[in-house]
């Protein structure tokens, strides 16, 4: 039996851990539970979970959690308590954005397996995510369907055996619109992801291909390898989810019809491989499977993340930065789609690299270019 804390089990992300740990009773438990604001959401988790612990990360503890057996807290804090929580043999991290940086730090000095789904710990702070697993001997285990593929196929493999990691993209939404479409598209239209059931920051970042740029900043410092033998293709079936080619010519890939579900199961019993009832693959219903280039003329917001991945320290963090700001003021009707990519470039050439050497260097670059992406869009569109 596996302790399981899940970081923002209210989410999408966490609703599937919990239905994947429905499946295995008897190999999981979840023993804390978080949540950023949903009280009332946690609060029905809570009665049904049971955790030891359960933390509202920006908000008030719910009226009514007297009324469970689990202990309840909130804040900054309570959320790393979860992280570290004395039962909990892995750590899902499901949080949205930056803010899930310093509880992957925490889990992994803590000796934790840390099932990481947020993108933002490796992309703001990958040197430091990955000094903190050495001294703490904790484990990154992956839960982004595109690097638990790569994960699978790299089974009994050495690293002189990769030639390339190829991660496929769906394209999103606007896969094919002209750049007169795209100056025209609204939140309602980005928000349309043809394969995938994802919250909106997630979704808006794959309908700009943002979400390919962090990943490919990922797998740079999950599997060791340069960024120059790392690729993005667009997949619109979304059935291959990443593939590795070896240096004898070999491609390997992992296939399936797209869930979570899986991969996150993969991450909490690596290496081990435990049943699960979902949809089984059907080759003939998946039908004719299709690959194309990634448009950086359409979609400019990944050419911009791969360079901040290659420049390094503190340019991957500003990237994101900007990138969550532009993106929140997308949603909000207040920027255009192609002033996403505008406003993190401005910001990247505002905002030049430094060194990232502790937690605090990016903390204040994240600041500085959250606070140059705001000049930018209120210059672009004042209130």
């Amino acid at each position: 039996m596996k302790g399981v804390a899940i970081l923002g089990a209210t989410g999408s992300i966490g609703r599937s851990a919990l239905a994947v740990l429905d499946q295995h009773p008897d190999r999981f438990r979840a023993v804390a539970l978080t949540a950023h604001r949903s009280g009332e959401a946690l609060l029905a988790l809570a009665h049904r979970y049971r955790p030891s612990l359960a933390v509202i990360a920006d908000g008030e503890v719910p009226a009514g959690a007297d009324s469970t057996p689990t202990e309840w807290a909130s804040g900054r804090q309570a959320l790393l308590d979860a992280a570290t929580h004395p039962d909990a043999d892995v750590v899902l991290n499901a949080l949205v954005g930056a803010a899930g940086l310093e509880p992957t730090l925490a889990a992994l000095r803590a000796g934790k397996r840390v099932a990481l789904a947020n993108k933002e710990s490796l992309v703001c702070g990958g040197e430091l995510v990955m000094e903190a697993a050495r001294q703490g001997g904790g484990e990154l285990v992956p839960v982004d369907s595109e690097h638990s593929a790569i994960l699978q196929c790299l089974q009994g493999s050495r690293a002189g055996d990769v030639r390339r990691l190829v991660i496929t993209a769906s394209g999103g939404p606007f896969r094919g619109w002209s750049a007169e479409m795209l100056a025209a598209a609204t939140p309602a239209d980005a928000l349309r992801h043809p394969t995938w059931d994802m919250g909106a920051k997630i979704t808006i970042d794959s309908a700009t291909l943002a979400n390919k740029a962090l990943e490919v900043i990922e797998a740079h410092f999950l599997f060791g390898v340069d960024y120059a033998r790392i690729e993005a293709v667009v997949h619109p079936q979304s059935i291959i989810h990443s593939m590795v080619e070896m240096v004898d010519g070999s491609v390997l890939a992992q296939m399936g019809f797209p869930t979570m579900e899986i991969p996150i199961l993969y991450a909490l019993s690596y290496p081990e491989r435990l049943p699960y009832e979902c949809r089984r693959f059907d080759p003939v219903a998946a039908g004719t499977l299709t690959f194309e280039p990634v448009r950086a003329d359409r979609f400019p917001a990944f050419a911009l993340g791969v360079e901040a991945g290659r420049r390094g320290g503190t340019a991957p963090a500003v990237y994101n930065a900007a990138k969550e700001v532009a993106v929140q003021h997308f949603l909000s009707g207040r920027l255009g789609f192609p002033g996403i990519a505008e406003a993190i470039a401005e910001t990247l050439e505002r905002c030049p690299a430094a060194a990232a050497q502790s937690l605090q260097d990016v903390l204040e670059a994240d600041a500085r270019a959250r606070r140059t992406a705001e000049e930018f869009v209120q210059r672009l569109a004042p209130c």
